[in-house]
């Protein structure tokens, strides 16, 4: 893709982002949103608790950083130091977003009806830093070293994974995590190459 191609494929999906932000204090999307993270909160077992609760972190800033530490030691350092940097962005760009739309947990909207499986996370709600931390990092690198289709395919398996881990565990909606995803995507698709 040329570089303007992904300046408009990035613009495109930060739109996307928006308009899922500007409808969240809409009461029928609320509803909807609501009702869909009762569906996938209500639990589907212990096995399904037990993948949700072990890959939720794959989508932390510690995690970017052990995946950079990992490909440095492959030699990999460009790849790394732009796929982390991302990231940080991504995570930055993320807080300052939390502030603005300041949506609470779905734990502290309904307290009862909410399955909480994990520590109470910092921050609020829109839009989920995991996903979007986790999908910055997975496209910026998987650009740098030039993986095929089925990696890519793989990746964002790995992204949607860990976005239904978020409201799985009781801390997003699923807007949130359709937000998290569509901004880490952004930021990916704006984010610099290296130079050839």
């Amino acid at each position: 893709m040329t570089g303007a191609g992904r300046i408009a494929k990035g613009l495109a999906l930060a739109g996307g982002m928006a308009a899922i932000g500007s409808v969240l204090s809409r009461p029928r999307v609320r509803e909807i949103d609501a009702a869909l993270f009762a569906d996938v909160n209500a639990g589907h077992g212990p096995a399904a608790d037990r993948v949700f609760s072990e890959v939720t972190e794959l989508g932390s800033l510690y995690a970017a950083g052990a995946a950079a530490g990992a490909l440095l030691l492959l030699g990999r350092r460009s790849a790394a130091t732009r796929a982390l940097s991302a990231a940080v962005a991504t995570w930055a760009a993320g807080q300052a977003l939390k502030k603005v739309v300041d949506r609470p947990r779905p734990y502290l909207a309904d307290a009862e009806g909410t399955r909480r499986m994990i520590a109470k996370p910092t921050g609020t709600s829109w839009p989920s830093s995991h996903p979007a931390v986790l999908t910055a990092f997975t496209r910026v690198a998987a650009r740098e070293l030039s993986l095929g289709g089925l990696a890519r395919v793989t990746l964002t398996g790995l992204d949607l994974t860990v976005a239904t881990s978020r409201v799985y565990l009781g801390v997003h909606y699923p807007t949130d995590v359709a937000g998290g995803l569509l901004l880490g995507r952004s930021i990916a698709a704006l984010w610099p190459t290296r130079r050839a």
